[in-house]
């Protein structure tokens, strides 16, 4: 299968002189993780992801695309779908544009992770249990917790959401680096460093998602996919005897197409 087969075409981008602030809205209007960066000519010249966006600590709107994009992968239309996982795995990007060709840069759509796992519902790897590819140490928070202290942990990490525990530790909720973009929190108390600012006072309630999706250890990863597209979801809960003992999010299962299975070390 071809990258033509299963892309959109209708690609939201940003332009390399437009301003951050320009970029957070659009990601927040259009619920996007990843926008692709292009020139006056409409050349594909790199990608800005949610993390991009969280990391920067200015609130001035001077502040533009081109000091925080990264370079992304060369996927054209012609592109088999497993290489394309491959380039979206190495480059740690949940979506990447389409371009006609190596040569010509001219962007033609955009291929996101969900795209692929979408159409990959048959393969055989996906057979194995999900926790043959969940992440076990997992980092959780509360819904009392302000948001100062989650934002800087889905930044050090390798997770895009964390889920939300209750007292008795139960899990009731997700908070997503997309959660805190759509809120329109902004780090004034990282910026601050005379104490001069009122300090933010959003805690993780105010923002997570709901209802908590689970799986079980031993549920198949093909049907811990089905339920995250049934959903529209990027992680899974996992749940043993109503403890937590791991997380599966999109990356995990591509991986898991791409490589096989395996424990995460």
């Amino acid at each position: 299968m071809k990258v033509n087969e299963i892309m959109s075409k209708d690609a939201v981008c940003i332009k390399e002189h437009d301003s951050i602030t320009h970029a957070r809205q659009l990601m927040r209007d259009h619920y996007l993780r990843g926008l692709p960066v292009i020139d006056e000519e409409q050349k594909v010249v790199g990608i800005l992801k949610d993390k991009d966006v969280l990391n920067i600590r200015s609130t001035r709107s001077n502040v533009t695309v081109e000091g925080y994009m990264h370079d992304c992968p060369l996927i054209t239309p012609e592109t088999d779908i497993m290489d394309a996982a491959k380039h979206l795995l190495d480059s740690e990007v949940g979506r990447c544009p389409v371009i006609v060709s190596t040569e010509d840069r001219m962007i033609t759509g955009i291929l996101s992770n969900s795209d692929i796992l979408g159409n990959i519902g048959s393969d055989r790897k996906l057979d194995a249990a999900v926790a043959d590819i969940m992440t076990a140490d997992v980092i959780t928070c509360t819904p009392q917790e302000n948001l100062t202290k989650v934002w800087p942990v889905l930044l050090e990490s390798n997770f895009s959401g964390l889920p939300v525990i209750s007292d008795k530790r139960e899990p009731i909720g997700m908070v997503t680096r997309m959660d805190i973009i759509r809120s329109g929190f902004v780090r004034t108390a990282l910026n601050d460093g005379h104490g001069t600012q009122p300090k933010d006072t959003t805690v993780v309630e105010k923002i997570m998602s709901t209802p908590v999706y689970t799986v079980s250890s031993d549920t198949s990863v093909k049907e811990c996919l089905d339920k995250m597209l049934h959903y529209d979801v990027g992680r899974m809960t996992v749940l043993d005897k109503g403890s937590i003992v791991g997380i599966v999010d999109r990356t995990d299962i591509l991986r898991a197409f791409v490589m096989g299975t395996g424990p995460v070390q």
